[in-house]
């Protein structure tokens, strides 16, 4: 089931020039090409096309990305290295998400204080006039 890369670009919601970009770093290994020369992408360039884009939602840098690709890249004898390196993007990950717990605490506060303000700002404007 090898797509083009207008398929992989639909199908994973990102633009073309991110997958070339992804490809030329090194992100996602070497995609095979068909007779005409345009991107083929297998069902395991698939996956890792899915893996990239669900670790940079995840906020994991472009630099740790290639790192674990290459570790991978190397073998088995790297599993170690790898979840080290996974372990510490969750320590990461799970900062960032306290970080976010707080402002949106801090937003659903400060949409409370609107929400009431203008419902007491209502009632003013429904008091029959005299």
């Amino acid at each position: 089931m090898a797509m083009t890369i207008k398929h992989a670009s639909e199908k994973f919601d990102v633009s073309q020039d991110t997958l070339r970009y992804y490809e030329r770093i090194g992100l996602i290994p070497h995609v095979n090409r068909n007779k005409s020369g345009n991107r083929d992408y297998s069902e395991e360039d698939c996956r890792w096309v899915e893996f990239i884009i669900c670790m940079r939602n995840a906020g994991l840098s472009i630099e740790s990305l290639i790192e674990y690709v290459a570790l991978f890249q190397q073998g088995d004898e790297t599993a170690e290295a790898r979840k080290d390196l996974l372990i510490e993007e969750r320590k990461q990950l799970v900062t960032r998400m306290e970080v976010m717990k707080k402002t949106l605490e801090r937003l659903d506060s400060k949409i409370a204080t609107y929400e009431q303000t203008i419902g007491e700002t209502e009632k003013t404007l429904r008091r029959p006039m005299q």
